[in-house]
């Protein structure tokens, strides 16, 4: 018995048809994985590709700059032939099984179109997304000119539609902006154990220098060491003697007053002068005016963002500022190793004071935390989340959310953690033990 072939698979046009629904699924492929590709692309990668002679990176460029228009020409040429590839397949089928055409095209075109035409361009896309939009960019730039006139239609049409809603839409702002993108990638790098913490720190420390202030970091006036302007020679030489630091402010009549800021290299110039001119008699340091020596003081406002902070130290040729605030009333200091430990971490040198570390692991997990810590330092060190919108360092925390100076031994919980005052000198909490609950 031979088997019959059906008549219309003896015709030409039955064949071409197939050739046309074989195309339009290449094409629907194409669609796909361009359309994944462009928007799953690092713009930073294809930025450096560019900057390399890359022409198809350059390209992908300017087509992601209106995302908006580049998705609506994509999804436009993809509906169109998948759309036409269901219907040629439907009237195909219909010529050969007769009344169960219908189903039987749904499920073929369905399958060819979940596996050729979407997962697997799109897998290859999502796998070398920067290589796969250079390579698509040229043609989908015609396509996105080609469809411009009807995507636009559309665009309004959508607006228009949410606009109803009460949402209003603009295609030039991004979602998440560059700084939060990086973030994110450093956050998910660390996680997933491909970026160290260290790494993270330094280059999250760069990241939010613009929306950290000098306030949160500078050294508060309580702890700020000066010389008194009208105390004797002989003290003020001891006293700088015996500091660990290079620079000291000067002030006259009461602290707030600060005249000047000495550097320990003009005083030693001046007292080698002084005491080559007296042929080495001592007697001559009577004669040193500190304020003579001392350089003018650099004022800073409190709010003073730390990356536009860096910026005038640098182009000042200063490392040293006095912070006041909106009414010139003396905060603190701050200076350019305060802001570049803000970046890489503590920066100690051989004159610095041997002091018990401000932050201590104990065995049971809790923390004994200075209060003068602040509370991004904290986060840092133990990768916790406590919030610093409404206070800089842990001390401050506590008091806010006591809303009251709490005494020692009191318990707080909040935030998911737990907080005791285990030391209090007058109004200041200075060491506090934490734990996450």
């Amino acid at each position: 018995m031979e088997l019959e072939l059906h008549p219309a698979l003896l015709e030409a046009s039955f064949w071409i048809t197939a050739a046309i629904i074989l195309g339009l699924l290449i094409l629907s492929a194409f669609f796909s994985g361009s359309e994944t590709a462009l928007t799953a692309s690092s713009r930073g990668k294809l930025r450096a590709q560019a900057d390399r002679g890359s022409r198809g990176a350059q390209v992908a460029l300017r087509l992601t700059e209106d995302s908006e228009r580049l998705i609506g020409a994509v999804l436009l040429g993809n509906n169109m032939v998948n759309i036409l590839a269901a219907s040629l397949a439907t009237a195909l089928f219909t010529r050969v099984l007769g009344d169960s055409a219908v189903a039987v095209a749904t499920l073929v075109m369905t399958a060819l179109v979940l596996v050729f035409s979407e997962v697997l361009p799109k897998t290859y896309a999502i796998t070398n997304p920067e290589t796969a939009a250079s390579l698509v960019a040229r043609p989908i730039a015609l396509v996105v000119r080609l469809f411009a006139p009807v995507v636009g239609v559309v665009r309004a049409l959508v607006r228009g539609l949410l606009w109803l809603f009460g949402v209003r839409t603009d295609p030039g702002t991004h979602i998440l902006s560059l700084h939060e993108e990086i973030a994110g990638t450093l956050a998910l790098g660390h996680a997933q154990g491909t970026v160290e913490k260290e790494h993270r720190d330094r280059l999250m420390g760069a990241l939010d220098l613009a929306d950290r202030t000098v306030e949160e970091i500078m050294r508060h006036r309580s702890g700020i060491e000066m010389l008194d302007a009208d105390a004797a020679p002989a003290d003020i030489v001891a006293q700088v003697i015996a500091s660990s630091h290079t620079r000291l402010p000067v002030w006259r009549g009461e602290a707030e007053n600060i005249v000047g800021v000495l550097h320990i290299r003009d005083l030693w110039r001046e007292t080698d002068r002084l005491l080559r001119e007296a042929d080495g008699d001592y007697a001559a340091l009577d004669a040193l005016d500190v304020v003579a020596v001392a350089r003018a003081p650099y004022f800073v406002p409190e709010t003073t963002p730390l990356d536009e902070q860096m910026e005038q130290f640098l182009h000042r040729r200063s490392h040293f500022a006095l912070v006041v605030d909106e009414y010139g009333a003396l905060l603190g200091l701050i200076t350019l190793e305060d802001i570049l430990e803000e970046i890489v971490g503590e920066i100690e040198d051989e004159f610095d004071l041997d002091t018990p570390a401000p932050m201590r692991a104990l065995d049971d997990g809790s923390y004994l935390v200075e209060g003068a810590v602040t509370i991004r330092d904290l986060n840092r060190a133990t990768d916790w989340d406590l919030p610093d919108a409404e206070a800089n360092t842990i001390a401050g925390l506590v008091i806010h959310e006591a809303q009251t100076i709490p005494s020692e031994g009191q318990v707080f919980s909040f935030h998911g953690f737990r907080f005791e005052v285990v030391e209090r000198q007058d109004n200041r909490l200075t060491l506090l033990r934490l734990r996450r609950l």
